[in-house]
């Protein structure tokens, strides 16, 4: 078997990163370990005891990765945040201050929302039509 367990977002800073992906969004933070050279494995997960892929946050080191932050696809919606609920999840990052580039569009596919975290990078909120009531 194989999955696609870690995928690397590039951020200004540990702390905040972890806080948003947290506090605003209700991932859970799953590691937080301090590494020789100064930097952490920071890994936050949507939920926990699912193996859906996780976010290794990692601290931009120099010019050229401290370009990416905030813009790692060119604008593009680059991640996809499935739920079981979309009005709830909405409701409650809408209350977090999450901002939302749209209103929630209901698509064959499901019900869905363009959102940006908090250095930019587009995200989709999402509840397939299997599930979207």
């Amino acid at each position: 078997m194989k999955r696609l367990a870690l995928v690397t977002l590039v951020v200004d800073d540990y702390d905040e990163a972890a806080r948003f992906y947290t506090e605003a969004l209700g991932f859970r933070l799953a590691e937080d370990t301090p590494r020789p050279d100064g930097s952490r494995w920071v890994v936050v997960e949507p939920d926990a005891g699912t193996s859906g892929t996780a976010l290794l946050l990692a601290r931009a080191k120099g010019d050229e990765q401290r370009a990416r932050v905030g813009n790692q696809t060119g604008g593009r919606v680059g991640f996809f945040l499935y739920t079981d609920d979309f009005a709830r999840d909405h409701a409650r990052m809408l209350a977090a201050g999450v901002t939302f580039l749209e209103e929630p569009r209901h698509e064959p596919y499901g019900s869905v929302a363009v959102f940006q975290d908090l250095y930019g990078n587009r995200w989709d909120l999402l509840q397939p039509a299997a599930t979207a009531g």
